[in-house]
């Protein structure tokens, strides 16, 4: 059930499923949950989805799905989820990846908890071939959860802690408040959006924001502030938002990685949004929330 006043990242995860995680090793109960006729199927081709007519994404039956590797995602009143996952080349025309699905993913916030469930463990099918000790092939297990090799070794999905932070300076919420965001050098030169950086080993969340932060525009920061967090399997990443204080407001940019950073105060966002001069991040995105949680209030244009 959508919750309007709730940040759109928080909507977007509002309904997680009942994913079963008992039931993926009892092969007796999976492999009848999947000769039900209740039972649904999301087909994954390489990350790309097959759109549903209306809003959202085609749910198959069991008998029109296509041969891969099939997952348990869970099981509800309706009857169990699950994706089978087939290569790139399987997918039609208009099939659509996460990102092509994030206009229409509030719609139904259950099914976008399967669907991140879903791309996320495709993602690491994809990216993992090999046993990390032996270098021996892997075999799936666990309903898709667990790849083992013929050693026995066992390797599970893995999401990599990720910060992202809007910092800020000057009195909180006066017109002289201004909030820091950086064009990547991967983008366009309209798309500016929060910080963001990996956690390394050993660093302590709140040492991984002012290290960023540090590394990327050359900007001290002090006090740090829990926002939210956010699954962000492209491909597997959680993503911990942070309010963070900047200390120094001299921006001395990484040129490796971020080609400009800005000051803007709130007049000067809604003046560059409202223009078209800077894109902000896409809606469903905690970057966004973050930036409009600063703000007080949504703000057009998006990428």
């Amino acid at each position: 059930m959508d919750s309007p006043n709730l940040p759109i990242h928080q909507r977007l995860i509002q309904d997680p499923h009942d994913r079963t995680g008992h039931l993926r090793t009892d092969d007796a109960w999976v492999k009848k949950a999947w000769a039900e006729e209740s039972t649904r199927v999301l087909v994954v081709a390489g990350n790309r989805v097959e759109p549903s007519g209306d809003s959202g994404v085609r749910w198959r039956t069991p008998s029109t799905s296509p041969e891969g590797i099939r997952l348990l995602l869970g099981d509800s009143p309706e009857g169990a989820r699950f994706a089978v996952l087939t290569g790139q080349e399987e997918a039609g025309e208009g099939w659509l990846d996460l990102r092509g699905l994030f206009p229409t993913m509030l719609a139904d916030t259950t099914e976008a908890s399967l669907l991140m469930h879903a791309i996320g463990l495709a993602e690491w099918h994809r990216a993992t071939r090999f046993c990390t000790r032996c270098g021996g092939s892997l075999e799936p297990r666990a309903a898709g959860h667990e790849l083992a090799c013929a050693e026995g070794h066992l390797t599970f999905p893995r999401t990599d802690p990720a910060v992202i932070m809007l910092v800020t300076t000057g009195d909180p919420g006066t017109d002289e408040e201004r909030c820091l965001l950086g064009n990547h050098t991967r983008w366009p030169a309209p798309y500016f959006s929060t910080l963001a950086g990996f956690v390394e080993p050993g660093e302590s969340l709140e040492d991984a924001v002012r290290r960023e932060v540090a590394e990327e525009v050359g900007v001290r920061v002090g006090q740090v502030d829990y926002f939210g967090n956010q699954p962000w399997p492209l491909p597997a990443s959680l993503m911990l938002g942070y309010f963070a204080r900047a200390e120094t407001t001299e921006v001395r940019c990484d040129e490796d990685e971020i080609r400009e950073a800005r000051w803007f105060t709130r007049a000067d966002l809604a003046s560059v949004a409202e223009s078209g001069e800077v894109l902000l991040p896409s809606g469903v995105s905690i970057s966004r929330s973050l930036v409009e949680a600063w703000y007080g209030g949504e703000l057009p244009g998006s990428w």
